[in-house]
């Protein structure tokens, strides 16, 4: 062999070998500092917070007037905004303790709710809210701002709610209030 060769090889028995090298024992500190950082190497932190509950406000509508009216309940709080706006809609569509009208039907179901960057919370219903339950224009209007009004009143990260139905857009309820887009609420309504 030739002189240029065996520097050839040599030199590529050195790169190899300095890669072995570093792709053994290379590593050894990353994966040290790695364990450290691991969750069960970590100093104990606070037990996680069990479920609490809230104080929401909740709207229904009267026999008496166009009015919503409100009703104060004890409910579970749950790990996330997202399950908090779910259970003020379940309780909103249990209805009243105090013989007032609930907006929805009792069969309606909350199928999703998800929430924006910009506030907007999207609630997503069976379509039994809209099957099972005629709407006039006021209790329409009602009913939709019972859920908007809820929402935007109980979580201050909530700034408009739009109304979706079997995971779709709605132009209405029932033929009197747009549905198309993002509602502000209507604290005007409310009874005072």
């Amino acid at each position: 062999m030739t002189k240029t060769k065996w520097l050839v090889l040599a030199s590529i028995v050195i790169i190899l070998a300095v890669l072995v090298f570093i792709f053994f024992w290379g590593g050894a500190e990353e994966k040290a500092g790695r364990e450290a950082e691991s969750p069960s190497s970590k100093a104990p932190t606070a037990p996680l917070e069990t479920a609490g509950t809230r104080m929401v406000t909740l709207f229904f509508l009267s026999e008496d007037d166009d009015l919503l009216h409100p009703e104060e309940r004890e409910v579970l709080s749950g790990p996330s905004l997202t399950d908090d706006l779910e259970t003020a809609v379940i309780e909103l569509i249990k209805g009243s303790a105090k013989d007032l009208v609930p907006p929805f039907p009792p069969e309606t179901r909350v199928r999703q709710i998800f929430v924006t960057k910009d506030g907007t919370a999207y609630v997503d219903l069976t379509k039994e809210v809209t099957e099972n339950f005629a709407y006039g224009s006021s209790s329409e209007m009602s009913a939709v701002y019972a859920l908007v009004d809820t929402l935007t009143f109980n979580f201050k990260d909530i700034k408009k709610v739009s109304l979706l139905i079997e995971g779709g857009e709605r132009e209405t309820l029932g033929g009197h209030i747009d549905l198309s887009r993002p509602l502000a609420p209507q604290y005007s309504l409310i009874a005072k």
